[in-house]
């Protein structure tokens, strides 16, 4: 037997109910039946790329404001006293500097140090692992994550809804004062994406504005040189290896890719091979970039290295072999001989890659209440 029509009628407006729950919205809408902001022009440095914004998540000038709120928003964590900036510190290129692990708002600390925040929309795969495909994506865990900011989306979005200050935000970014995780984590991406690191001295020195001093122009020489003995027929220059992983060209200073540098034999952390199950991926880590490298310590994706110094020795000593070690590291066996003046032409060269402006920029500071 049907069920009577009043039935009907309470179960589509549960449905609606559901539907139109604030934290539940499409990831794709707007939220404004296709409200536009004010567009929002990125100021790309001479030699950068441009870079690709998805075309469900458009700068606007009202959505990169929001974004900055949300950044350093403490109302994000479960008991209102971490922010995504309480672990990403401007000073230190938006890293945890000094920090080996963060720790979480329970006093629980992590596993991999807080990469640093730069340049980020010419990524294309985030965290350590490269968990996420997507910044919106990556944007999303930190606030669920429960040695993180833990808290659930729907307590963080029923605590912006109640500010009447974030109300007008949302709707000067979506055109409506709907507010849910997706919105939230577009508007972040957005101001994320205006965080362009691009006026170091190197940049200057590639634009022609500026000359690096003999010192800092042979340890660029040798980031760009192969390693090991010419005489052994293999190419070898001397030099560092590192252009490999670490390209000068364009914004990055990375390739972005996941490589094993040769830290361990033995793996207490799969990386990437967590992530896919893959026997050859097992070890492998995103490269990070060098841009900043001398501000955002310590070093490596479980934070080991101090200063940057290990770092050179880690790579002069030729690191450790195992079975998924990139074929980069080639130098297992003897290193690369760097002499204690190689070491110090390659360190001055690394800190011409500190963009003070970056650093202090106050268009990515924390703007106050909303």
């Amino acid at each position: 037997m049907k069920p009577p029509f009043p039935t009907y009628a309470v179960l589509i407006l549960l449905a609606a109910l559901a539907a139109c729950r604030p934290d539940d919205d499409d990831p794709g809408d707007d939220g404004g039946g296709g409200y536009t902001g004010t567009p929002y022009t990125l100021q790309i440095p001479a030699n950068f790329p441009p870079m690709t914004i998805p075309s469900d998540n458009p700068m606007t000038e009202e959505g990169v404001r929001l974004g900055r709120y949300l950044f350093y928003e403490e109302r994000l964590s479960g008991n209102n006293t971490q922010s995504c900036s309480s672990c990403h510190a401007q000073a230190f290129a938006f890293s945890d500097h000094g920090n080996r692990f963060s720790t979480g708002i329970d006093g629980v600390a992590g596993t991999r140090t807080s990469m640093v925040l730069q340049n980020l929309g010419w990524e294309t795969r985030f965290f350590w692992d490269g968990r996420s495909m997507t910044l919106e994506e990556q944007i999303l865990q930190p606030v669920e994550n429960p040695i993180e900011m833990h808290e659930t989306w729907p307590n963080a979005v029923a605590k912006l809804q109640a500010d009447p200050g974030y109300m007008s935000l949302f709707q000067g970014a979506f055109g409506s004062t709907t507010i849910d995780r997706y919105k939230a984590a577009k508007a972040i991406a957005q101001f994320l994406r205006t965080m362009i690191s691009g006026n170091s001295r190197f940049d200057q020195f590639q634009r022609g504005e500026i000359v690096l001093s003999p010192e800092e122009q042979l340890g660029f020489q040798l980031t760009q040189q192969e390693g090991g003995d010419p005489n052994l027929g293999l190419g070898g220059q001397w030099g560092g290896d590192c252009f490999h992983c670490h390209p000068h060209g364009g914004a990055r200073f990375t390739d972005g890719l996941f490589r094993n540098n040769g830290l361990d034999s033995v793996f207490d952390d799969p990386g990437l091979g967590g992530i896919t199950g893959n026997a050859y991926d097992m070890g492998l880590f995103k490269t990070p970039s060098l841009r900043n490298v001398a501000v955002s310590g310590p070093y490596m994706h479980d934070g080991r290295f101090e200063v940057l110094e290990e770092v050179i020795e880690h790579y002069n000593s030729g690191g450790t072999p195992s079975p998924t070690i990139s074929p980069f590291m080639k130098f297992t066996q003897g290193g690369l001989s760097f002499t204690p003046e190689k070491k110090a032409q390659l360190l001055a060269f690394l800190h011409t890659l500190t963009d003070d402006e970056f650093l202090t920029n106050p268009a990515f500071s924390d703007p106050g209440p909303p």
